[in-house]
């Protein structure tokens, strides 16, 4: 017994001497926990931000002025007034990305209860600002119109008024979010990656076949390739949440940090494994790629990462609860947003432990067979 754990460690370092001779790899796993993550948080802006807006009053009234002076920036540039027959020109060149169009009457009409219509046209090839931007314009809108026609009462026409609290979020920061989202992403991708790439180069060098006819088992030749890439991963995650996320970020990732590498490692010890499956399954680095195309963006994109799984179609929660990702995803939200601890995650870490049992014997199983 101790022999082949003393096999298994001195493989996994001959692994990480062979990484260490990798400058390509090395690279990827810098860039991807360091400027990878800090570019997927901050290249989506927090809100709106220098939206370009044009718009035809043909009111002229006071109330229509008030509206055109809510814009300003940083959300908007400063409002350009244009007659009706320049909207279709402007949006086809792309000069406006919304179009505020203030009717004859209209504050006529809303002093007299007449419930006029405002339209607002939009560049909806813009998505960022076209989705976020249209709700900004109708909440300034509606504050004006508001603010105008309750003047000089004193008080609101609302009947009751809505207090909201953001929890573990309070300014709706993108970054927050963005950034642990993409580290659990890298760490995924990063660990059947270098699992995968670790087999492959074995058997394009010749060298797997060396292994073989040493005192080894094939277990023991897993094993070493699943604990030193994990090992590397878990080294790099936890620098890029200490040093990225926590400190050039300044995301308060305020849950225990022991806990979470925990957690970590089995979600590792998962698709480490599943790297290996892969390996067995492709002849060569190209064929390893493309089926991880097709194995990573289905579990990256239905995890919950994205979308939340209650808003999934019930066959495919179902599913996704044999995807490690997907208990990966809920245990890293729940310590890094909110805080939680043991009694709250021990179910995603239980599911991990048995996912990444299964994946470890299927893999060692169809490894073997390779090997034969």
């Amino acid at each position: 017994m101790m022999q082949k754990i003393k096999n298994i460690v001195q493989l996994g370092f001959k692994e990480l001497r062979g990484l260490m001779r990798d400058p390509l790899l090395l690279g990827l796993i810098l860039y991807t926990f360091t400027v990878g993550v800090y570019v997927a948080a901050t290249a989506t802006p927090d809100s709106i931000s220098n939206a370009a807006l044009a718009i035809v009053d043909e009111d002229n009234s006071q109330l229509s002025q008030r509206i055109a002076d809510a814009f300003f920036p940083p959300r908007f540039l400063r409002p350009i007034p244009i007659s009706r027959p320049e909207i279709d020109p402007g949006m086809d060149r792309g000069d406006y990305t919304f179009v505020l169009v203030i009717p004859y009457d209209f504050q006529k009409d809303v002093l007299a209860g007449n419930r006029p219509e405002l339209q607002l046209n939009v560049d909806a090839t813009r998505m960022s600002q076209a989705f976020t931007g249209s709700g900004y314009i109708q909440q300034i809108v509606t504050d004006e119109i508001n603010t105008f026609v309750n003047r000089g009462e004193g008080s609101s026409s609302l009947p009751a008024e809505i207090v909201t609290r953001n929890r573990f979020n309070p300014n709706l920061t993108q970054a927050w979010f963005g950034s642990v989202m993409e580290l659990i992403n890298n760490i995924t991708m990063l660990a059947i990656i270098l699992t995968g790439a670790a087999l492959i180069r074995e058997r394009e060098h010749g060298t797997l076949e060396h292994l073989l006819v040493m005192p080894v088992t094939s277990f023991e030749i897993m094993a070493s390739k699943v604990w030193s890439m994990a090992l590397v991963v878990m080294a790099a995650a936890g620098l890029s949440l200490l040093f990225v996320i926590r400190g050039m970020l300044g995301v308060p990732a305020e849950g225990s940090f022991a806990l979470f590498m925990l957690g970590m490692a089995l979600h590792l010890f998962a698709v480490t494994s599943l790297g290996i499956f892969l390996a067995c399954t492709a002849q060569n680095m190209p064929q390893l790629g493309m089926l991880l195309i097709l194995v990573l963006m289905p579990m990256q994109m239905l995890s919950g990462g994205m979308t939340p799984q209650e808003s999934m179609p019930e066959g495919v929660r179902l599913v996704m609860q044999l995807a490690p990702t997907t208990h990966f995803v809920e245990f890293s939200q729940a310590i890094l947003y909110r805080g939680a601890g043991l009694d709250v995650v021990w179910k995603p870490f239980l599911w991990l432990t048995v996912i990444g049992t299964v994946l470890f014997v299927i893999s060692w199983i169809r490894f073997r067979r390779t090997m034969t």
